[in-house]
């Protein structure tokens, strides 16, 4: 909180204090591109069970990337994404990792443990959820999910400002990130 006192000579004998709220400024975000859509709504599960939905990550910046336990590409890509995580979780950021093709729920958490995945995974409650979901994205961007990883930034206000095919490094996508935070 910041206070400022402003001395009005011969009003009167007090001092005026305005305090102004340091907090309540609105960070300005880039403007989005016209091209945004929003992203599909989901139910999807952990691999504990709990389930997921977009509207749960409202008001963050979410980075989803579908991806595969069997995928190598995925694989080296998971370094990046858990330290932009932890990094970046305080100011707003989820990672989420969206398995595609990936086996039973138990398959995939023993996978989340060997690899020390820090952030969100999240895979079917019947068994195809993720393949609709990755349909949905393909039709709502226009360009049908093709490969793993395919990485996408959505906004504070769930929409889906840039897009990825194939593995990024911890750079690139911060650097597309930062913006949003």
């Amino acid at each position: 909180m910041i206070a400022v006192t402003i001395a009005c000579e011969g009003c009167s004998d007090s001092k005026t204090t305005a305090e102004i709220n340091v907090h309540s400024v609105k960070k300005q975000f880039p403007l989005r591109s016209q091209n945004a859509v929003k992203a599909p709504v989901f139910l999807l599960s952990t691999t504990d069970g709990m389930s997921v939905t977009m509207s749960d990550l409202a008001g963050k910046v979410v980075l989803l990337t579908f991806w595969g336990t069997w995928c190598a590409p995925c694989r080296m890509e998971i370094p990046d994404l858990n330290r932009l995580y932890e990094k970046y979780h305080g100011d707003g950021l989820e990672v989420v990792g969206v398995t595609i093709s990936s086996g039973s729920k138990e398959n995939i958490a023993k996978f989340v443990e060997r690899w020390e995945i820090d952030y969100l995974v999240l895979t079917d409650i019947n068994g195809e959820e993720t393949f609709l979901l990755t349909s949905e994205y393909g039709k709502v961007t226009g360009r049908p999910i093709s490969g793993v990883p395919s990485t996408f930034i959505i906004d504070r206000d769930g929409y889906i400002v840039k897009s990825y095919v194939g593995p990024r490094s911890e750079e690139v996508f911060y650097n597309d990130l930062k913006p949003y935070l």
